[in-house]
């Protein structure tokens, strides 16, 4: 079925022929980069939402400065924005949004679809102002795009740049496709995640190109049957599923595959990661890691259940479930000497983790790459270097 709305709303976009077309300057936009064109966008999607018919925002090429804006259904028919030319253009300073929402928000909207737009979060003033590490409070600056119970939709050919916090955030979406996406900010950005993906199923990410200041793509609890394929991170912090187990009742996350991604550059590659004292049980399986591309990544493969960025009692250990996991033809090399770190939880270990085909490479000067394990027996299949922490089940 998603499929189906996917192909649908591709196909509206390339025609358009017979989708009713709502051009914000026809509700008094400027797009000269200096007047404050919220009131005509959201105007604009307001009367398209309300159309009977398949519907256009339309956007023109434009410079167009918008504060806070939430663009929010139900809508009576499918509706697309087409914004290829524009660029929005953020507040400065992150106390002129609202903290805990994105910039531009998306809520409550079934068959949708985003093409193009360049949005600039001009995110300098707000990391300096995060101290996220200290305070523990993470989720304190806005985000500049959040996609909030989206169903059946298509975003596409959209560039972030510059956030003040997270990039895109997807929060209890249903059958969403992100492609040809393209994320951009500062290595030294704190906490500016390209994707976060929160409670939501049937998520697609494909062809993006992701330079951050933290995870390129980030899975968190809720999330099911998610595929990231063909993407380029770096720099950032890799991509993760976590971190999990910090709050109660945390739902499971299921059926999470990365394919064909290169990384480089990065803090890590591809990782699993829990809290230790977690305060609730939890699940993370069925994680499937294939045909990826290091170059020069600290820890290129890693579990870790002692995550503990700030503030945590690692003496307690995570109650985070991890099984039926697998990294599968990952090479290249490793900015660390330990290239593959696999530490589970003493509480819960790991079961049925494999390991097949990895060849990880580290030149520095003490010595070849290594492996470290802790609380899992992984099984082995075709080549492996380093070498694992088990036995060979081949």
């Amino acid at each position: 079925m998603a499929g189906i709305w996917i192909w649908m709303l591709m196909m509206a976009m390339v025609a358009g022929n017979h989708a009713a077309v709502f051009d914000v300057k026809s509700y008094g936009a400027k797009a000269d980069g200096k007047s404050d064109d919220s009131k005509a966008i959201l105007d604009a999607w307001k009367a398209a939402c309300n159309s009977g018919q398949a519907s256009n925002v339309l956007i023109p090429k434009g410079t167009y400065m918008v504060g806070s804006m939430i663009m929010e259904g139900p809508c009576k028919a499918p509706i697309t924005i087409e914004a290829n030319k524009a660029r929005f253009v953020a507040p400065i300073n992150p106390n002129q949004l609202r903290a805990r929402n994105g910039w531009i928000n998306f809520v409550g909207i079934d068959r949708f679809g985003l093409q193009g737009g360049r949005f600039d979060g001009q995110g300098e003033l707000a990391w300096h102002q995060n101290n996220c590490v200290g305070t523990g409070k993470c989720g304190s600056m806005p985000i500049n795009l959040s996609f909030n119970r989206i169903t059946n939709a298509l975003i596409h050919s959209i560039t972030s740049y510059d956030s003040k916090q997270y990039h895109i955030d997807v929060l209890s979406c249903k059958n969403v496709t992100f492609r040809s996406i393209r994320i951009s900010a500062p290595d030294q950005s704190l906490n500016t995640d390209g994707i976060h993906i929160v409670r939501s199923s049937g998520i697609n990410v494909t062809e993006a190109d992701i330079k951050t200041g933290d995870d390129c793509v980030s899975v968190g609890d809720g999330s099911q049957q998610v595929n990231i394929e063909k993407v380029k991170c770096g720099p950032g912090h890799g991509i993760a599923i976590g971190s999990l187990g910090k709050y109660n009742n945390e739902e499971p996350v299921v059926g999470v595959t990365v394919k064909n991604c290169t990384i480089t550059h990065t803090m890590s590659g591809v990782r699993v990661e829990t809290w230790p004292a977690s305060p609730s049980e939890g699940v993370a399986r069925d994680l499937h890691f294939q045909n990826i591309v290091m170059n020069n990544v600290s820890t290129p493969i890693s579990i870790d259940q002692e995550y503990c960025p700030y503030k945590c009692d690692k003496k307690v250990p995570s109650r985070v479930k991890i099984s039926d996991v697998s990294f599968d033809d990952i090479r290249g090399t490793s900015a660390s000497k330990v290239a593959v770190r696999l530490r589970c939880s003493s509480a819960s270990p790991c079961e049925n983790v494999g390991l097949s085909n990895i060849n990880l490479a580290y030149h520095g000067s003490d010595g070849k790459a290594t492996s470290e394990c802790a609380n899992v027996k992984p099984k082995v299949t075709g080549q492996l270097f380093p070498p694992a922490c088990a036995v060979s089940s081949a």
